[in-house]
């Protein structure tokens, strides 16, 4: 057994990149290994900016001999044969097997493959994975026809044991594999010889290098959060920048600065926004007024005046860049005091799409479904259209056209400037939402009524312009959009027969029709997955899917969670049984008999008392479901069918159904029929698996 410790170093890996790369390193030189015959105990890999780093422990010495064999010509075939068989076998006609088989005698060749060594095989293997690497870009450089991220420097590759290590041998473009690797570049660049995987990391470390990238961003984040407290402030979490910075260091030495005066009176936000996407700066806030008042930077190395110069270059390129957000933000201010219909008047010369006109002619789409939708959800006519009329205004400022990420969040700030009422700046910030499974979703009113009004102009939009999602390709989000839809509606209880709002529209810029069938069901796709996801299975929802009004959410997702609530119970699970035995028998003699079962049967022509029992309970139960139905009390329902468990079990236990006498089976059968109609007016039970 023996472990293998592979380094590629090179010039500084994009952050983005280095954790992909890590993991596709590992995948790559482990399935060649397992299909050359070598299994391991474990394998890890680690990066850093400069370095990719693959240990696997427990490698095999050897592959294990094998022994093939090829089937050949008969022994009577055309010389020509024979020798094409022998020149692809490498062997001599006098090394060949001859076997009686079903057609006479037949040439075998045996081969024996002896095994080879892991070094054997990780030379042959590992510069065919490092040429053909997936990195998302790659260059060249020199002369070299190898392509790589950065351009690489060294190889480390040993295989190391208790008595020593040796150096798997090869060679890429002129670098050959060694034993050798090096520190930090400004701090520790002086190379040093590999033994084994502890002492590469204890020596890096020594070299002031972290090799693991978790332990730089735990480093980053406590030392950060530290320095925050000790001035009683706040570091603003931000995961994946840490990430992020932790793939642009390989030691980190976290430092806090100042923000100058002139930048307090700065959005929270902006401020943020600002030092996070231009600097990789961390914000630190004041807990008690929200304010940015301090930045945390992380420099790869240590110095004499303890980060004092480093601190000084960044303080003065973060006054260059925020000088740029006041301007933007002070001239923002200015326009929106004035009022901001002077940047929706601007969305007139922005195309949405080229079938489909420009952004001003979705948002009066938009304004005018909003104020069809505002009653429905509870907010003002008046106030949900001028909300969806500036939603978007804030597109044309300044600001966001810097910052993309702050649309919305800026038209909130602006609003309150153009002294608008709070719903309107409201609406324009969460309407976007929500983005995602775990976004959160709007809830004041007029937010709503935009929110939702904004997500179903997008999905008839490209609906009309016959611009659905296939596969995993969905260009303009509508995927997002229908499950933004679906958790607006169900999340804040709103009652809407939803094909109403989906009505054919024919839009400006050449829209069509909308198949408003398939829009649906792309709604029911989305929605199946929302309630896998709260654990109703999938029977149930299509057992629900197939009821009338299947385009109220809400009244949907109340029936789905009451029957499987009843699906799960003992009395659900047997009744389902039966319900299953009536609607089997009954299907199988419809067919027979080519007639529907469908008239009223008549409790006079009962015999047995589990027969008189069973009618006496549909009898009871069916003005108790026609009422839960009607108030839509789902679970007074299921408790109803509940009690139908008994007289359905007797009957089936006590009855004949195809009884010798036609009359008493027909009546039998149309008993059965009203078992599945009672049932059925809850759900569609034969969807219902089991």
């Amino acid at each position: 057994m023996a472990d293998l410790l592979l380094e590629l170093f090179s010039e500084e890996i994009p952050a983005r990149m280095q954790a992909r790369a890590a993991a596709d390193l590992k995948k790559l030189v482990t399935d060649a290994l397992v299909d050359a015959g070598i299994t391991y105990a474990d394998a890890g890999a680690l990066s850093t900016p400069r370095r990719l780093c693959l240990t696997i422990d427990g490698l095999l010495d050897k592959s294990p001999d094998l022994t093939e064999e090829r089937k050949g010509p008969r022994v009577d075939a055309p010389e020509q044969a024979l020798n094409g068989f022998l020149r692809g076998v490498g062997l001599t006609k006098d090394q060949l097997e001859i076997r009686d088989d079903k057609k006479g005698q037949t040439y075998y060749a045996v081969m024996q493959k002896p095994g080879r060594t892991a070094s054997e095989i990780l030379a042959e293997v590992l510069p065919q994975i490092i040429r053909n690497f997936p990195w998302p870009k790659s260059m060249r450089w020199g002369s070299s026809s190898l392509r790589w991220v950065r351009p690489l420097h060294s190889i480390l590759c040993i295989l190391s044991a208790e008595d020593g290590a040796e150096i798997v041998d090869f060679e890429i473009d002129g670098i050959e594999s060694a034993n050798l690797t090096a520190g930090h570049r400004f701090l520790a660049p002086q190379w040093f010889s590999v033994k084994s995987f502890a002492q590469y990391q204890t020596e890096l470390k020594s070299a002031f290098v972290m090799l693991d990238s978790e332990e730089r961003a735990e480093h980053i984040w406590e030392d950060a959060k530290n320095m925050a407290f000790a001035a009683g402030l706040e570091l603003v979490e931000d995961s994946a920048l840490l990430a992020e910075v932790a793939g642009l260091v390989e030691w980190p030495v976290v430092l806090m600065g100042d923000i100058a005066p002139d930048f307090m009176n700065l959005p929270p936000e902006v401020l943020i926004t600002s030092m996070r996407e231009h600097q990789k700066f961390f914000s630190v806030k004041n807990a008690k007024t929200g304010q940015i008042e301090k930045f945390i930077t992380v420099a790869n190395r240590t110095t004499a005046d303890n980060g004092a110069t480093i601190l000084a270059g960044n303080q003065k390129v973060l006054f260059a860049r925020l000088s740029d957000a006041k301007f933007f933000w002070e001239n923002d201010l200015r326009i929106a005091k004035a009022g901001m219909d002077v940047w929706a008047d601007k969305l007139t010369n922005v195309t949405f799409h080229n079938k489909l006109g420009t952004q001003a002619e979705r948002i009066d789409r938009i304004a005018k479904l909003a104020r069809e939708l505002a009653p429905i959800v509870g907010a003002d006519a008046d106030l949900a259209a001028k909300a969806a009329k500036l939603a978007k205004a804030d597109l044309s400022s300044e600001m966001v056209g810097e910052f993309a990420k702050l649309q919305g969040l800026m038209g909130r700030y602006y609003a309150a400037e153009a002294g608008l009422p709070d719903e309107i700046g409201a609406a324009s910030e969460e309407h976007y939402s929500p983005l995602g499974p775990t976004d959160t979703v709007p809830s004041a009113p007029v937010s709503v009524a935009v929110a939702m009004a904004d997500k179903l102009d997008t999905l008839t939009s490209f609906w009309a312009i016959d611009e659905k999602p296939t596969g995993s390709k969905d260009p303009f989000a509508l995927r997002r959009a229908a499950l933004g839809v679906i958790r607006l509606i169900l999340e804040n209880s709103v009652r809407v027969d939803l094909l109403k709002w989906l009505g054919a529209q024919t839009l400006a810029g050449g829209g069509g029709a909308v198949d408003l069938d398939n829009l649906l069901s792309f709604f029911h796709d989305r929605l199946k997955v929302y309630l896998k996801d709260a654990g109703i299975k999938h029977d149930v929802i299509d057992a629900c899917l197939a009821m009338p009004r299947n385009d109220d959410f809400s009244l949907l997702v109340n029936r789905a969670r009451a029957l499987q609530g009843f699906r799960d119970s003992a009395d659900g699970e047997n009744l389902l049984q039966g319900f299953k035995r009536a609607n089997n028998i009954l299907t199988a003699e419809e067919k027979k008999d080519g007639v529907f079962y469908e008239l009223d049967p008549e409790a006079k022509l009962a015999e047995d008392d589990a027969e008189k029992a069973l009618f006496s309970a549909l009898d009871t139960a069916q003005p108790l479901l026609d009422g839960a139905i009607k108030a839509e009390d789902f679970t007074a329902a299921m408790a109803a069918l509940a009690a139908l468990r008994a007289p359905i079990d007797g009957f089936f236990e006590h009855v004949q159904v195809n009884a010798d006498s036609e009359i008493l089976r027909r009546n039998r059968l149309c008993l059965l029929n009203r078992i599945r109609s009672v049932m059925n007016s809850v759900a569609a039970f034969e969807k219902i698996e089991g």
